[in-house]
C-alpha cells in the first residue's frame, strides 16, 4: 500500500473510531435533528457536561462535528449529515447477522 492510500485509510479509521463510542452514536443521532448545545446533550446522555464535552472534543477533532458560540452557550452541529447514513448500514449488517444467527438455532 502507497503513502497515499495508507493516509486515507488513516483518516477513515479516525473517523470509526471517534463514532465507536455508544454515546458519541447517540450525539450524532441528536444532531442530525438539528444544532444542540452542551447543556442539552449533557441533559439527554445523563452524564456530567466535562463527560459530554469529552465525548463532543474527539467527535470535533475527528471533523464529524462543529460548535458554534452563541452568548454563553456552544451549539453543535454535524459537519456533514450524511454520517447518519452509515447508521442504516450498520442496522442492515446486524440484520444479517440476526438472520444467520436464528438460523443456526433452528
Amino acid at each position: 500500500m502507497d503513502t497515499r492510500t495508507q493516509a486515507r485509510f488513516d483518516a477513515r479509521a479516525r473517523v470509526l473510531k471517534a463514532l465507536a463510542h455508544p454515546t458519541r452514536l447517540f450525539i450524532v443521532g441528536e444532531l442530525s435533528h438539528g444544532a444542540r448545545c452542551v447543556c442539552e446533550l449533557t441533559e439527554m446522555v445523563g452524564a456530567d457536561m466535562s463527560t459530554v464535552s469529552k465525548h463532543l472534543a474527539i467527535l470535533r477533532s475527528a471533523g464529524i462535528v462543529a460548535d458554534e458560540k452563541r452568548g454563553n452557550q456552544v451549539y453543535y452541529h454535524l459537519r456533514c449529515p450524511c454520517v447518519t447514513d452509515f447508521f442504516g448500514c450498520v442496522e442492515g449488517v446486524l440484520k444479517a447477522r440476526a438472520v444467520e444467527q436464528a438460523a443456526l438455532i433452528r
